[in-house]
């Protein structure tokens, strides 16, 4: 398939394009950038540091290249993401897209867009993270009205939006199996006094140095607990993740996919 890659430059981008590139059943078309950069009209494989010219540009603007691809994928900026969305809506193209922060009615131009097009939106593309929804949702449904719940993440100083999708994601995970909404019993951090009120899930994010990801979820009871943890040491995972979910659209139907179709689990 043809894929076109956002934000080619970017920590997440520049996997992208590394993965894509070594990938048989891929070929890459581009790399879209903000506009003003100075690596804008270069080859995709410089800007993205493959070791070699591939014969892709980097443009500023999608609308160049969007009719020659098949897909785009797209871990950039949620402002960027909404404009990519638009575009890809209006060329019939589609997206995955695995930007973070994105507010309820923001989200909800996703689903939108996936009445027009095949839109596969995923805040983490590890299949071992998706694992560990997996087990959350066992725990919670074993221990989660016994256990008080509470979230640590951890990530690199240059992570903009707090908590992470990542946690969010597993947060609903855990609040469905109780009957709930996270935006119903999540509390965001402490501060002053009284006792912890029972039901809740509690919230913790850090941010420091160059901490990739981590996330811990804590099943407290009295007594002993129970932690559940995945640790990622880079990012290639999600980069194999994001290609993985591309490949899985080819020929899809318009319609709003995550990473749980692309695992089956």
């Amino acid at each position: 398939m043809n894929v076109v890659v956002i934000g080619p430059r970017g920590k997440m981008g520049r996997l992208i394009a590394q993965e894509a590139n070594e990938r048989a059943d891929m070929h890459l078309v581009a790399g879209i950038g903000p506009k003003g950069r100075p690596y804008i009209g270069k080859d995709l494989g410089q800007v993205a540091k493959l070791g070699e010219d591939i014969g892709a540009p980097v443009l500023d603007e999608l609308q160049a290249v969007i009719s020659d691809c098949d897909v785009i994928i797209d871990f950039s900026t949620k402002e960027m993401s909404l404009e990519v969305l638009d575009t890809a809506v209006a060329y019939r193209k589609a997206v995955v897209c695995g930007t973070t922060g994105f507010t309820e009615e923001e989200m909800a131009s996703f689903k939108k867009a996936a009445e027009v097009i095949p839109v596969l939106y995923a805040a983490n593309t590890s299949k071992l993270v998706n694992v560990m929804v997996k087990l959350l949702e066992l725990a919670t449904t074993a221990i989660g009205n016994e256990t008080d719940i509470e979230i640590l993440e951890m990530h690199d100083r240059w992570k903009t939006d707090a908590p992470s999708g990542t946690s969010k994601e597993l947060g609903e995970a855990i609040a469905a199996q109780l009957g709930s909404q996270l935006k119903d019993v999540a509390v965001y951090g402490r501060e002053g006094s009284g006792s912890r009120q029972a039901g809740t899930i509690g919230y913790h994010s850090l941010r420091a140095g160059d901490i990739p990801s981590s996330h811990t979820v804590f099943f407290g009871g009295l007594g002993e607990r129970l932690e559940i943890t995945h640790h990622s040491y880079n990012w290639e995972c999600f980069a194999k993740g994001a290609c993985d979910c591309a490949a899985y659209l080819t020929g899809k139907k318009p319609g709003f996919y995550t990473i749980k179709d692309v695992l089956a689990i």
